[in-house]
């Protein structure tokens, strides 16, 4: 990605939080860099201190620990509001303060609701990262003020959980309730991350047969509307930090059931 376009804002999507991290940091470094040649070019003063986390307009924002040592569940909304205060403040070296949101997608709602009034109106010279293996947990509206970027090896819900995804959809097409509830209840050791895959996956496999690029016999096209659409609830409950278990529920109680005959 070429950091000269990046804007303010930058939502970077990867299939694991080390390698969105190691891509945010490279943007970083490319900002920050002192070289009139090729950046970020890894020997400067600034790229250095990129690296080594002591630049002073470098900031990263991660998940705290409770006073177990453990860490916390969410981005919390008070860190954001550091963030909020501290990006008013001027750089100290560079051009530009830079904030690293790690785990974004773990934002809870008041913390995103905070980022997005940060991310509306941006302080001068503040450019912020956001981090996340799955963007689909971030709001709507927090996304569309970002430019996305995946990197080439990117978490896509529908990959690698294909054979979920078939089994959903062959057991909704089955027209038989106890084998879709016998479907949910392999899938209720997922935790909130892994279930949003998942729906996302399923949204996918719908939508895919919809437009006609995977078969789906014994659902009809209303019925594979009904399943994106229970999705897409599904994803809407997920951001508000709904429970998986409520969520896998709702799936075996809402999903369309089809005929029974897949041709």
């Amino acid at each position: 990605m070429d950091e000269k376009r990046l804007g303010h804002a930058c939502i970077l999507s990867a299939s694991t939080e080390e390698e969105s991290a190691r891509e945010a940091l490279r943007l970083a470094q490319a900002m920050l860099c002192r070289s009139s040649g090729r950046r970020p070019c890894g020997r400067c003063e600034a790229c250095r201190k990129a690296a080594a986390d002591i630049h002073p307009d470098l900031i990263t924002v991660r998940r705290e620990k409770d006073d177990n040592g453990r860490l916390k569940q969410n981005v919390t909304v008070d860190q954001i509001r550091a963030v909020f205060r501290d990006a008013s403040v001027l750089p100290n070296e560079a051009a530009h303060k830079i904030y690293v949101i790690r785990e974004a997608d773990r934002m809870n709602l008041p913390a995103q609701n905070a980022a997005l009034k940060l991310l509306e109106e941006p302080p001068n010279g503040a450019v912020f990262l956001l981090c996340t293996t799955n963007p689909g947990l971030l709001l709507p509206t927090v996304r569309s003020r970002c430019t996305e970027y995946r990197s080439a090896a990117p978490v896509q819900a529908a990959e690698g959980d294909g054979a979920p995804a078939e089994d959903y959809l062959r057991a909704a097409a089955s027209g038989d309730r106890a084998q879709l509830l016998r479907w949910c209840a392999a899938q209720e050791g997922l935790d909130q991350r892994e279930t949003a895959a998942l729906i996302e996956s399923l949204r996918g496999a719908a939508a895919d047969a919809l437009c006609g690029r995977r078969s789906a016999p014994g659902l009809s096209r209303r019925q594979l509307s009904e399943i994106a659409a229970l999705c897409g609830r599904c994803a809407d409950y997920l951001r508000v930090n709904t429970g998986s278990k409520h969520i896998i529920g709702l799936l075996g109680a809402d999903t369309p059931l089809g005929s029974g005959n897949r041709g």
